[in-house]
Formats: structure tokens, sequence, C-alpha cells
């Protein structure tokens, strides 16, 4: 077997315990996530400052870098974004659905985990931590496949998550991350059929377009769309302009920046 073969049997494995882990086991790990990445956000920050040196040696751009770079208000909003996973209602078990057949039957439809989810994204190390903790919380075991931007600062993030989970007894393969970083790395796990329930590509339009196209695994393909702002004739214009302003200014790296901005004819001149 390959490293990742292997690591794939064993994310099989851990899912098939983390589905019926139940609500309060899943809380518990994912509180003991927040607590272990808080508690050592040095670590963390230690990590990602060779990632930003390895970016900026390699002249990555300015709005890449912002991507990259982790501080501690940043890894506060991280283990905010975990516990805010964990408040969040348990979709397991949830039916969404139910009919009665004209013979008697009942046929519904009840949310239960997918089993194993990989994921390929780019240089935020961040995802490393949301995609683990709303795989978690859905019942479902997660491989990880950031960019090689990221390695050291996902690396260290995977680490402190695989020892929480082994501290509240939920098996630490629960979570892992894919060390390959290379090309070959991401197309293995793309055509990883035993082992790979879905395939989420996060990132640009030619991430997700390459994914769409090779993955041999079933694939949700993610948004690609322009962030839009629209502006009505009956809008509070001095609102609307304090609003575009955080939606660019605030952070232009990220992927939820306004792009594009549409204002009623109405009101265009004034505004």
């Amino acid at each position: 077997m390959t490293i990742l073969e292997t690591q794939g049997l064993a994310a099989k494995n851990a899912s098939r315990i983390l589905a019926v882990a139940g609500t309060a086991r899943k809380n518990k790990a994912l509180e003991a996530i927040a607590a272990a990445l808080e508690e050592r956000r040095a670590d963390i920050l230690e990590a990602n400052a060779q990632d930003m040196e390895a970016a900026r040696a390699a002249g990555m751009r300015p709005a890449l870098q912002d991507r990259l770079a982790l501080d501690e208000g940043r890894i506060a909003g991280i283990v905010e974004g975990v516990r805010q996973v964990k408040a969040l209602p348990d979709p397991i078990g949830t039916v969404t659905r139910m009919e009665t057949r004209p013979n008697g039957l009942k046929i519904g439809r009840k949310s239960v985990p997918l089993g194993v989810i990989a994921m390929i994204y780019e240089a935020r190390p961040n995802v490393t931590v949301d995609a683990a903790a709303l795989c978690l919380k859905s019942g479902n075991a997660c491989i990880l496949r950031g960019g090689k931007e990221a390695i050291h600062s996902n690396r260290c993030a995977v680490a402190l998550m695989r020892g929480a989970l082994a501290s509240v007894g939920l098996p630490e393969d629960c979570v892992s991350l894919v060390q390959d970083t290379s090309r070959e790395s991401a197309i293995e796990l793309m055509h990883l059929n035993e082992y790979v329930d879905v395939l989420i590509p996060r990132g640009g339009a030619g991430l997700i377009r390459a994914v769409a196209s090779q993955a041999s695994v079933p694939v949700i393909r993610t948004g690609e769309g322009v962030c839009h702002v629209y502006v009505d004739a009956d809008a509070d214009l001095d609102m609307a302009a304090n609003i575009l302003y955080n939606a660019k200014c605030s952070r232009p790296s990220v992927c939820n920046a306004v792009e594009c901005v549409l204002i009623h004819e109405a009101v265009a001149a004034e505004f």
C-alpha cells in the first residue's frame, strides 16, 4: 500500500467510530480542539512564521501572503469558529422528509454521515481547522490536502487536533493531513476510490475545474461566483458606503471580498 492508501484505510476505520459517536462526544472533541489551539497558539505562530519566510523568499504576492499569515487575532477567530461549530445543532439523524405511500409503506429521508471526506485546498491555514471542525460535527472523518505554502502551519494545527481527539477517546485518524504537497499526491487522492467517499476542492476556478475533470471519486463542486453588493433606490446610502468599504477594504485578499457593485439607476449619481 502507498502512504496515502494507508492513510485512507486509517481514516475509513476511524469514520466508522465517529459516525456513531453521538453529539456529546463530538462536541467534547471540538471543545478539546478549540482549547488546544488556544493554549498552543505560540506553536502555531512559530510554524506560520516558517511558511511566511518561505513565501517572502519565493516572491509570493502580498495579497496571497495576507491569506497565509496568522496572528493572535486570526488564531482567536479560528478558535471561535470551532466553538461556533460546536454550538450548531447536530445534523445527523435529522428527518427531512417523510411520506406514506398508497400501500401504507412509510418512506423518509434522514441525514447520515458520508464517511471519509477529502479536501484539496490552497494557501489559507484557517481552512484546515474549519474543514476538520465541520467534518467532525457531521460525523465524518477527513483527509486534508493543503498547499505547500502553508505546510508548516497545517502540520502544527493537525497535530494539535489529532492530540485533542485522542484526549477524548476518539481516533486521531478522524483528522489527517497529506504530508506530500506535490501534484502527484493530489492526483492520487482524487482516485482513492476505496477509501474516500467524497472529495471537495476549495480554491480558485482552476483548482475546482481540475479536480472535477480528473477525479474518479465523487466530487462536490463548490461555487466559483463573483461576490456582489446591490444598492437599492431606497437604501441608506451612508450605510451602503460603510458596508462596501468593509466588504472590500477590511481584507481584500479573502475569497468573500466584494468584487462587483450594482447600484439602482435612481441613486447612482448621488451614490
